[in-house]
């Protein structure tokens, strides 16, 4: 299971190379099992510029698979200690909704694509596994 960040949506979506988009069109081609979650969803349909791409953005996301919490409040409590954690170690991470989708990553034993710094920083306190980019 690979579950595909924002990060590498938005730069798909929006037509920009890069390794992580690059990365993830070689997974679909392969037929990788490629998982979105839920929170990311959010993330791509509050940033739609007009009710077209709205539109759009919802249809895309309709027929993806969704990753969602098994346990909520233990989806929350383990995001929460990953930003504890980082913080203790004097790692800033720029906000908690990374600590969300690593702790479904970690939860659904999968790996996590992205194209964002702060994953690899929380790596130093969670097993959160990541797919090589080259």
């Amino acid at each position: 299971m690979i579950v595909v960040d924002t990060s590498v949506l938005v730069d798909l979506l929006r037509g920009r190379d890069n390794p992580a988009v690059r990365r993830y069109e070689e997974l679909e081609a392969e037929g990788a099992d490629l998982w979105i979650p839920g929170i990311c969803c959010q993330e791509l349909l509050q940033g739609a510029r007009d009710l077209t791409e709205w539109r759009r953005l919802e249809q895309y996301l309709s027929v993806q698979q969704l990753l969602f919490p098994a346990d909520s409040w233990e989806a929350h409590r383990s995001a929460a200690r990953i930003y504890f954690d980082c913080r203790r170690k004097g790692i800033t991470l720029r906000g908690t909704v990374d600590c969300l989708i690593a702790s479904l990553v970690i939860e659904a034993g999968g790996m996590l694509l992205h194209n964002d710094e702060d994953f690899e920083k929380m790596r130093s306190v969670c097993p959160l596994k990541t797919v090589a980019l080259g």
